[in-house]
């Protein structure tokens, strides 16, 4: 007899995301690209959760009041960034079913995660319905430049009968409409939103959609913004980025990076008294919980929108905990 763990579902899913270096999720596996965390994010006390510090403290937008760690919904509808690894997507698949998804919910509510974040809302009414749970959704709002006022005010009103507690502008619609020069329709957006009584946030991957929206006046509640460092290896180098880089043909960019400038964007975040949830703040795998939680929290951030699988669920609670205490005095106020 082989006195190895036996292999079942979950250990075999976590070993191979262990190799993966998390592909994407946003978990406690993976490995930091100089092999350790800095010296600055990381703290004895961070290495191995305790379930005493289970649990989330929690900020208000509006009046909705959100845990500062929020359920990302790419892993709930079956996104995943994965750079060149292109098995990854059904390796997801094939773990996560309804079941997992169902159970995800019950053990993120039971770790203090009160809200999912941009998708997921069927699971989310499903899960409170039977359970009696009290889990909230924030989704996005789509727009186009070519969308009437009509379609456009349908759509924010579908978004809303989701059970919305607050709702966004999709990250790539925020990114598209100021790089077209259309960020009146951002605004109209809003605008339309707020018309239901919930705050309304603007997303985007570009510095420039929150940049825009201050020059502008865009009338937002709160804003969504990728924050990651960007010293890991597959990092796009510097002499390749370009504003936009997303939606262009540009050599350099292969699904591998979500914040271009995070400096800059600290830096401007600092102007900015809005509440901010930060995304991607993993860099999709790239950091250790500990390392993203830290330089996201530290440098602004008033919360952090993290996609993960079930058995991540309870120790990045306890990490994301320990940072906040960590950080209740920092450059940027704690804005929500």
């Amino acid at each position: 007899m082989s006195d190895r763990e036996p292999v079942n579902r979950r250990n075999f899913i976590q070993r191979t995301l262990t190799v993966m270096g998390g592909a994407g999720i946003a978990g406690a596996v993976g490995s930091h690209p100089a092999g350790t965390a800095r010296a600055e994010d990381q703290t004895p006390d961070d290495t191995a959760p305790r379930g005493a510090d289970a649990g989330m403290t929690y900020g208000t937008i509006g009046n909705v009041k959100l845990s500062r760690m929020l359920l990302g919904g790419n892993l709930i509808g079956g996104f995943m960034h994965a750079r060149d690894l292109k098995y990854v997507g059904a390796l997801f698949r094939a773990y996560v079913t309804e079941a997992k998804i169902m159970e995800t919910l019950r053990i993120a509510e039971e770790n203090g995660i009160n809200t999912v974040f941009e998708t997921g809302g069927e699971f989310v009414a499903r899960h409170n319905q039977e359970t009696g749970g009290k889990m909230q959704f924030i989704p996005h709002i789509e727009v186009n430049a070519g969308d009437s006022d009509q379609v456009l005010s349908d759509h924010i009103k579908r978004q809303v009968d989701t059970g919305a507690v607050a709702l966004y502008i999709w990250g790539i619609s925020g990114d598209r409409m100021t790089m077209d020069g259309h960020v009146d329709m951002l605004a109209k957006a809003v605008e339309m939103g707020k018309k239901h009584n919930l705050p309304v946030g603007v997303g985007g991957h570009s510095l420039q959609v929150p940049i825009q929206c201050e020059k502008q006046g865009v009338p937002c509640d709160f804003y969504v913004k990728t924050l990651h460092r960007d010293d890991y290896p597959s990092a796009i180098p510097q002499h390749l980025r370009k504003e936009f880089i997303w939606y262009t043909d540009s050599p350099g960019y292969y699904d591998n990076m979500w914040c271009l400038d995070p400096e800059e964007t600290i830096a401007f975040m600092q102007t900015v008294t809005k509440p901010w949830i930060a995304f991607k703040v993993l860099a999709a795998g790239a950091y250790l919980p500990q390392d993203g939680f830290q330089f996201a929290f530290r440098n602004g951030a008033d919360f952090i929108a993290v996609g993960m699988l079930d058995f991540q669920i309870q120790g990045n609670c306890e990490i994301a905990q320990r940072v906040i205490r960590r950080n209740q005095v920092r450059a940027r106020p704690w804005c929500a």
